[in-house]
């Protein structure tokens, strides 16, 4: 059985835990609020741009380069993660699933385009090839982050490096559930016209500039937003999943606290009775 020394410095390390975890639990409700006011706040500029695009592409008959399927197999998946841990099974689950699809050949000649450093450090050991490495920006991330890494992706598909770009990340939903997305960012799949839209659609406009230069404007804009859209979406998802993480090893410690807190009742308690015992049968063999 531990002595009550030993017993006293576990309850205080398990102690200062559980403020840890208290901690970052609260830092993580904070960085959840901001996440949630950047996907609320990008919402409408989404939406209205997808009902845009989807009613230009109704009424022109003009194509393309990102809209034209190329007849090669080499494709990107883009992989967004995390850069931090202590996040549960966030970025376990999303490297397991698309190293899955790799290793079932959904795409015949792949290769890898990570952001984030916890997909960075688990593929880059492995043998898929990494075309894009960028380890800064899920760290804080930030509105030009999606343009930035929207115009790569355009650049590389236009140019004939690459064929087809997938999109792969953790859809925030709630506090504990976050979905894992995988979507084909290139070639784009215009958006379907909504039913109430579907009268306007047959009727066309006049465009300034032309509905050529105006449907090149618009295409690369509905990439990036993408990318947009799939970078707060995971980091709100990430925060989800650490402030779940961390309430549950509060509680945890918590639990801990208290069994070893009774061990040590029981162990001083224990104590106290042997030396009352030792006191006890000294005096009787004294009196005898």
């Amino acid at each position: 059985m531990p002595n009550t020394r030993d017993l006293v410095r576990r309850i205080q390390s398990v102690k200062g835990t559980q403020q840890i975890t208290k901690a970052m639990k609260m830092v993580a409700a904070a960085k959840l609020r901001r996440a949630q006011t950047a996907i609320s706040e990008a919402k409408p500029w989404a939406e209205t741009l997808s009902k845009v695009l989807a009613n230009v592409a109704a009424r022109t008959e003009f194509s393309h380069p990102l809209l034209e399927d190329h007849e090669g197999e080499r494709t990107w998946v883009v992989v967004v993660s995390s850069d931090k841990g202590l996040c549960g099974s966030f970025n376990t689950n999303i490297v397991r699933a698309v190293e899955k699809d790799l290793l079932a050949d959904r795409w015949p000649d792949v290769e890898l385009a990570v952001v984030g450093k916890k997909a960075s450090d688990y593929f880059r050991s492995r043998r898929w090839n990494l075309v894009v490495e960028d380890r800064e920006t899920m760290s804080a991330p930030t509105a030009e982050a999606g343009p930035r890494l929207g115009k790569r992706f355009v650049e590389a598909f236009t140019s004939g490096e690459v064929d087809s770009v997938w999109l792969v990340y953790n859809s925030f939903v709630n506090m504990i559930r976050q979905d894992i997305i995988v979507d084909r960012l290139l070639p784009i799949e215009p958006p379907a016209v909504a039913d109430e839209d579907q009268d306007d659609s047959q009727v066309d406009y006049l465009y300034e500039p032309d509905a050529r230069a105006l449907l090149a404007e618009l295409l690369p804009r509905h990439v990036e937003t993408q990318v947009q859209r799939a970078i707060f979406d995971s980091a709100a998802a990430e925060q989800a999943s650490r402030m779940t993480s961390m309430d549950a090893a509060t509680r945890n410690a918590g639990d801990m606290i208290d069994a070893l807190t009774l061990l040590y009742n029981r162990t001083r308690q224990a104590a106290i009775t042997k030396e009352l015992i030792e006191i006890v049968s000294g005096a009787q063999a004294l009196e005898g």
